[in-house]
């Protein structure tokens, strides 16, 4: 059974993005590009916000 975990392996601030592309099993890269382009894309660029909030509910690996 799969869990969504931060990832220790492709971490560069926190490992969400890494976890999330663990879950999916996608690329690390293409899920931080992605990320990326939905916050700046944002009417109110949340996402640094929606990040945080990841931090703390996703647990670590």
């Amino acid at each position: 059974m799969k869990r969504l975990v931060r990832s220790r392996t492709h971490k560069m601030i926190a490992g969400v993005c890494g976890g999330l592309a663990e879950y999916f099993d996608m690329d690390p890269t293409v899920v931080r590009v992605i990320y990326i382009i939905v916050s700046i894309l944002s009417a109110a660029f949340p996402g640094l916000l929606i990040y945080l909030m990841l931090v703390f509910v996703i647990p670590s690996e």
